[in-house]
């Protein structure tokens, strides 16, 4: 037992690294796509057993926002944001220069841009963690899923084979003036992708 939580913390130790990393250049794509500066928080991270997400993000009950890719290459595993409704609105409008409370439902181009920020995020973490690691990655084009937060985690459950029982928990906010948004994002690596980070931690 003492093993594994010798590994679980050295592990979380290499990859909030790599997160830190990934979410600041998340930021600087992030600016650019709405052509402003954003800054973002010093983000932290945490592994979660995936049962607990609810915990987390809310009740199963409550609305949300999933936003998913899947990742392949010489790494494996799957990306994913979740954020309560209203607080996916008030990215929107952070997204979209509107002002707060202008959002008011999730329509195809409100979808559409959660998408793009999704994609951009995922892929500035996926560059940094093939950075750090000599790997290569290919993430597969995002998916945007509206639901109840136990609809999105059956589908999240069910993808991961049951290869992985934690995923990484990164939490940061994104700033532009006095607006804040905390986004949270989740990194589910198989069996196969977390013994391969472990043994290549020494290369970070």
């Amino acid at each position: 037992m003492e093993e594994n939580v010798f590994f679980d913390r050295d592990l979380l130790e290499m990859l909030k690294s790599i997160a830190n990393e990934g979410v600041r250049s998340a930021a600087y794509g992030f600016s650019s796509m709405i052509g402003r500066k954003i800054q973002v928080g010093k983000p932290t991270g945490r592994l979660v057993p995936i049962l607990s997400i609810p915990e987390v993000v809310g009740g199963l009950d409550d609305d949300a926002v999933g936003i998913y890719l899947r990742f392949n290459g010489d790494l494996v595993g799957q990306i994913m944001m979740i954020v309560p409704n209203q607080k996916a609105m008030e990215l929107v409008d952070l997204l979209m220069d509107l002002p707060p409370g202008t959002t008011q439902h999730l329509g195809h181009l409100e979808r559409s841009a959660l998408g793009e920020l999704g994609n951009l995020c995922a892929s500035f973490f996926l560059n940094a963690i093939a950075k750090k690691v000599d790997a290569s990655l290919r993430p597969t084009p995002p998916a945007v899923m509206v639901d109840m937060v136990g609809a999105i985690l059956d589908i999240i459950v069910a993808t991961t084979g049951g290869v992985s029982e934690q995923a990484l928990l990164m939490q940061a906010n994104f700033m532009d003036g006095d607006r804040c948004v905390r986004a949270d994002f989740w990194v589910i690596p198989d069996m196969n992708a977390l013994q391969t980070l472990f043994e290549k931690k020494s290369s970070i």
